[in-house]
């Protein structure tokens, strides 16, 4: 057994809890078929009920799949989605998991975070992410500093966190794969400050030598400066609008296993690591909905909820 189909079968049997008689769809892409395709021949092999499905990418994060493979996820047991682009805040996504799927996304993935992100200890992972995720419902501003001058504060009274913790058994659950991540949608029209992305951004990659630093004020990123990259993602918010710019989400990696490696679906679970996300917070609770959810990554940040400082410099001072 290769290293890629280890992997493959610990996300179809450990993560997604899947057994006998249960129907799986993966959905993948020109781009991520070998892995697409790797996850149904693992899937076929574990006797499960398997369909291969591969579209033309998407051009951006949160973009729909077409309407016939929408249709084609309310009908599984799990879906899974090996894709270059994120289906996970999508139509298509939330109203399969209304109807009960499970289903995992896998956004930009490549062969080596799959084979590193799905060694790791799901049950750790879950149970760290669990703690943060129920501090976070009792919580109603989170601040964020860091050396760089990132200074933000986000409300996110009455918000309820979310565990992306690796583990998706029940119906209607649903998550990155790898993951590792507590994440919650701030007010919107709340958060205020600036936040400097040092370490990736979706759609961009790992960032070079020159942060992208967000000015956010009354829950917007008004201002955007930097190099190359900042530029960037001013072009890829102005494609959508004005909502593209809506601080979407406040998360905390949990996984001790990821590295930081350009790709967001990895970078945003990097234990040390925070990130905000402008655009889409649907999925998470809120309400803009709109074709774009992109992720900035910011390293050894000082968090604080309510005031109580749980991140030093990237490291945890609570018991977790």
């Amino acid at each position: 057994m290769t290293k890629l189909d280890k992997a493959c079968k610990i996300a179809i049997k450990d993560c997604m809890g899947a057994v006998s008689g249960e129907s799986i769809l993966v959905i993948t892409d020109e781009k991520k078929k070998k892995i697409g395709y790797a996850l149904y021949e693992n899937a076929l092999q574990l006797g499960l009920t398997s369909l291969f499905v591969e579209m033309k990418s998407r051009e951006i994060n949160g973009e729909e799949p077409p309407s016939q493979v929408a249709e084609l996820m309310k009908q599984f047991d799990i879906v899974l989605c090996p894709t270059d682009k994120s289906l996970t805040h999508t139509n298509a996504r939330r109203t399969a998991s209304s109807l009960g799927a499970r289903i995992a996304t896998f956004p930009g993935i490549t062969e080596s975070i799959m084979i590193r992100g799905l060694n790791a200890d799901y049950n750790k992972i879950a149970e760290r992410t669990i703690k943060l995720q129920e501090m976070l419902n009792d919580v109603n501003e989170v601040r964020v500093t860091s050396e760089l001058g990132t200074y933000i504060t986000l409300d996110i009274s009455g918000r309820n966190g979310i565990p992306s913790k690796g583990l998706f058994h029940k119906k209607g659950e649903s998550g990155n794969l790898p993951t590792g991540e507590a994440y919650i949608a701030p007010l919107e029209g709340k958060s205020n400050g600036v936040f400097y992305v040092d370490g990736s951004m979706a759609g961009i990659g790992v960032i070079d030598n020159k942060p992208i630093r967000i000015e956010v004020i009354d829950g917007y990123a008004e201002r955007i400066s930097g190099g190359k990259q900042a530029k960037q993602l001013v072009k890829m918010l102005d494609k959508v609008g004005r909502l593209a710019r809506n601080i979407a989400e406040f998360g905390i990696g949990t996984n001790d296993k990821a590295k930081l490696s350009g790709v967001l679906l990895e970078d945003e679970k990097v234990m040390g690591t925070i990130h905000i996300a402008l655009g889409d917070n649907k999925s998470m609770g809120g309400n803009v909905n709109v074709p774009l959810h992109l992720d900035g990554v910011v390293k050894k940040p000082n968090v604080y909820f309510d005031g109580e400082r749980i991140m030093k410099k990237g490291k945890f001072v609570i018991q977790l």
